[in-house]
């Protein structure tokens, strides 16, 4: 497998070492897990022949972006960005236009996309997540659906592979991403390399979410967070609380759809289970007593709902 490494000017230097790390480790170790798994190349494509990174780390370019096409998957990093308009502003610099423009000319029939945390951004940029799944950034989610209400943003998981289209959460989601291209080439591979470096498996990015940072700008979407957050030990009835916040279910819904990419239920019971681990990690409650304090009658209940999110997860 040929992987080629878009890099850029600004782009995250721990996201371009971690990626270029698990891979050349990858390559190294192939030998020992299966003598007939072809040799892994990674090189650093980019629109200019030095790039620098956050971390300060300069990096020579090997090919330049219309070269892109010559590897079987390019794998495009964090730009670098914390906030929803810096992320806008980094999409339209030239360096990031030159790179939206090289993904636009990819053939998707010999070449798969893979980016990470904002560099999903960049990918959306080109149209190929019309009606696709995808992940990005947690933080960034509100924003990713403004831009893209196309996408079918799942904001839990932490890999999202769709056809040949690989995305992955935020930050350090690039190791998930590096390690998910080579389970693609062997899982045993991937899982040697897992040990090597110690790398725990992390499925979903739910557990790092903290929804009230979410950045969204709907007043009766943050009213109605305030108001079921507290009143997670009670029952929850949507009509009941649209008619508290003074709108129509029907609103309230659109809303919460609109700047989660969830119900109102659906959003009431991540909160649930958010604050349920919560409360597991810090308290000595029992099961029982915290399925009643987030609003569910005993704990299978409670059970039952952090199972089925394992799975979807």
């Amino acid at each position: 497998m040929r992987i080629g490494l878009i890099a850029i000017d600004g782009c995250f230097g721990s996201a371009i070492a971690s990626i270029i790390d698990i891979v050349r480790v990858a390559d190294g170790a192939r030998g020992d897990v299966d003598p007939r798994i072809d040799p892994i190349e990674l090189a650093i494509l980019g629109p200019k022949r030095r790039v620098t990174t956050t971390a300060s780390m300069t990096l020579s370019v090997d090919h330049p972006l219309s070269e892109s096409g010559e590897f079987d998957v390019v794998v495009v990093p964090a730009l670098g960005t914390l906030t929803a308009a810096a992320t806008n502003d980094a999409l339209q610099s030239r360096d990031a236009r030159s790179v939206i423009a090289s993904l636009g000319r990819l053939d998707e029939a010999t070449t798969r996309i893979a980016a990470a945390c904002t560099g999903v951004f960049a990918v959306a940029e080109t149209g190929r997540m019309y009606h696709r799944r995808a992940t990005t950034s947690w933080f960034l989610g509100p924003e990713f659906l403004k831009r893209y209400p196309t996408v079918a943003l799942d904001l839990d998981t932490m890999v999202v592979v769709d056809g040949n289209l690989v995305t992955a959460g935020a930050a350090f989601a690039h190791i998930d991403l590096a390690l998910s291209l080579v389970r693609s080439i062997s899982p045993d591979l991937a899982q040697h390399v897992a040990k090597l470096l110690i790398i725990d498996e992390r499925p979903s990015q739910a557990a790092f979410v903290a929804y009230e940072h979410l950045r969204h700008e709907d007043p009766i979407v943050v009213e109605f967070e305030r108001f079921v957050r507290a009143r997670l030990d009670e029952p929850f009835n949507v009509a009941f609380v649209a008619q508290s916040l003074g709108t129509s279910r029907r609103t309230l819904e659109r809303r919460v759809r609109a700047a989660l990419n969830l119900t109102p239920l659906g959003f009431v019971q991540r909160l649930r289970i958010e604050r349920a681990r919560h409360l597991s990690a810090t308290t000595d409650l029992t099961s029982a007593e915290i399925a009643l304090r987030v609003g569910y009658a005993n704990a299978e209940t409670l059970r039952s709902l952090l199972r089925r999110e394992r799975r979807r997860s």
